[in-house]
């Protein structure tokens, strides 16, 4: 199994990381809380009470880990279209595989990667949603103290099992998106690039950009109830399963709920997803 493709995904998981952390705090704050009116005022709210590193929260336990989870999404969906194809990476500009061998490939990845991102997301969920200021004497001092007591804090209050709370709506979210991620990604380098030769930079950057938007545009709803799913504990377990978190969710807020956090998901994942792509094909290049 080659493993370059782990190598490539884990470096660019890390940039595309580090560039749309920002924007992933402000997003999970408006899909859980309501004490916001809009993106705007989240960012203010943020800034004046805990200053530019509220953005940030959250960010040093992905950074080691969310970014080998994208290595694993990269990782297995080369590998599957290898084994679908038999065709290499560099090989499929000259043998590009079917759409429907893109889309299984990337279904694939999407799956794999659920359960070893599920803990993972989840810390970060709940690091995200600690609004309390560190700098402030006299605040209260946040819930959690960092990603480990957070992990420690969820197993020892939930169990183990409370480590994987929305794990079911991110698979519902990341199987079928992915899919359409690298499909959307495939189809724009072919409509930009002659048959057989590399896309450009320009080609992979936009291509990378607009898979992104495509894919959060249909992830958009089950990314809120999953992150609604992950800040349920045992002291406010609100939902049954993921059908009763839809329906309680539309019920008291309407179904405009479901897309909250697209814009913000949307201004996110271009530039994320185009740094993404880019570095991960560069580096297969020079590997190569």
């Amino acid at each position: 199994m080659p493993v370059e493709e782990f190598v490539a995904g884990w470096i660019s998981g890390a940039l595309g990381l580090v560039l749309g952390h920002p924007f992933d705090t402000v997003k999970v704050r408006l899909q859980t809380q309501t004490t916001y009116r809009g993106i705007i005022d989240c960012m203010v709210k943020t800034y004046r009470h805990e200053s530019l590193l509220g953005f940030f929260k959250g960010m040093s336990f992905p950074i080691a880990s969310i970014a080998v989870v994208n290595s694993i999404l990269f990782g297995v969906y080369s590998n599957t279209l290898l084994a679908l194809t038999a065709t290499s990476h560099q090989e499929r500009r000259a043998q590009p595989p079917s759409y429907r061998h893109v889309f299984i490939a990337g279904c694939t990845g999407g799956f794999v990667q659920v359960y070893c991102l599920a803990p993972f997301d989840l810390i970060k969920v709940r690091l995200q949603n600690q609004t309390e200021s560190r700098a402030r004497p006299g605040s209260p001092p946040p819930r959690y103290r960092g990603p480990v007591h957070c992990a420690a804090s969820i197993c020892q209050e939930e169990g183990p099992r409370g480590l994987f709370r929305g794990a079911w709506a991110l698979t519902l979210r990341d199987t079928p998106t992915l899919g359409i991620y690298f499909v959307t990604y495939e189809w724009l380098c072919r409509q930009s690039a002659p048959d057989g030769q590399n896309p450009s930079s320009a080609t992979v950057l936009v291509a990378g950009g607009f898979a992104g938007i495509t894919s959060w545009a249909v992830a958009t709803p089950l990314d809120v109830i999953k992150s609604r799913m992950q800040m349920a504990g045992p002291k406010h377990r609100v939902y049954r399963g993921v059908l009763d978190c839809m329906a309680r969710s539309a019920r008291q807020e309407g179904l405009g709920v479901f897309f909250r956090g697209l814009t913000i998901n949307s201004a996110r994942a271009f530039p994320v997803n185009a740094v993404t792509f880019l570095s991960y094909e560069h580096l297969l290049r020079w590997w190569g």
